[in-house]
C-alpha cells in the first residue's frame, strides 16, 4: 500500500527585523522619488510661511515704531490693531476712514501741484499732466465720498468741497482753457490749506 504523498515544503521566509541573525545587514531602504519631492515641497511651504510671518512681524514693528513715535506706544497688540484698523486718527484728533483720508490728501496734493504748475506756464504739456491728475483725484474723491454721512460734516470735506466748487464755477464761466486769476487761485489754496490742517 503506497504511503501518503510526500509534500516538499519550502523553508519559511525570514523577515529581517526579527528572524535574521545580527550579522546579516538589512537591505537598504528604498524611498521613491515622489517622496523626496513631497519632502522638498513641504520644506518650501514651511519656508514660505516663515517668510510671510517675518514680513507681518516687520510690518507690525513699523506700525509699533510709528505709534511709539507719536507717543501712543501700546505694544504689539496696538501695532497690529493700527495696521489692520480701517480708521486713522487725524491731526485734529478725529478718527476717520483711512480710505477717505488717502483720497482727500491726494486731492490736496494734486490740486496744489496743478495750481503751482499753472504759475510756471512755460511747459503746457506739464501743466496738462498736472491738471489731468488733479481731475482724476477729484473725480475719485467725489465718486467715493460725496454725500457719505461718515465724512459729510467733517471740516476737511467741507473745505475740499469749497475748493472744488470754486474751481468748477470758474471754468464753467470762463471756459476750460482759461487761466485762473490770482484771487480765485488764492481762495482755492486757502481752502486746500484749511482741509490739510484737518487731515
Amino acid at each position: 500500500m503506497p504511503g501518503p504523498p510526500s509534500t516538499t515544503m519550502s523553508p519559511p521566509s525570514r523577515c529581517y527585523r526579527c528572524c535574521s541573525s545580527p550579522s546579516t545587514p538589512p537591505p537598504p531602504p528604498q524611498q521613491p522619488i515622489r517622496g523626496a519631492r513631497l519632502l522638498l515641497t513641504r520644506r518650501a511651504h514651511a519656508l514660505s510661511l516663515l517668510a510671510g510671518a517675518a514680513s507681518v512681524a516687520s510690518a507690525a514693528g513699523r506700525a509699533r515704531a510709528a505709534a511709539e513715535e507719536d507717543g501712543k506706544g501700546e505694544g504689539v497688540v496696538g501695532a497690529f490693531k493700527s495696521l489692520f484698523d480701517p480708521n486713522e486718527e487725524t491731526k485734529a484728533g478725529k478718527v476717520l476712514p483711512k480710505a477717505y483720508l488717502k483720497a482727500a490728501r491726494e486731492v490736496v496734493r494734486t490740486l496744489r501741484e496743478s495750481l503751482e504748475e499753472g504759475d510756471a506756464a512755460d511747459d503746457s504739456a506739464r501743466f496738462r499732466r498736472g491738471a489731468d491728475s488733479a481731475k482724476t483725484s477729484i473725480r475719485e474723491f467725489l465718486g467715493g465720498w460725496r454725500g457719505q454721512p461718515a465724512v459729510a460734516k467733517e471740516e476737511s470735506y467741507v473745505a475740499l468741497e469749497k475748493a472744488i466748487k470754486s474751481l468748477a464755477e470758474f471754468y464753467s464761466k470762463a471756459g476750460p482753457f482759461a487761466s485762473l486769476p490770482g484771487d480765485v487761485k488764492s481762495k482755492i489754496l486757502d481752502d486746500l490749506n484749511a482741509a490739510e490742517a484737518y487731515l
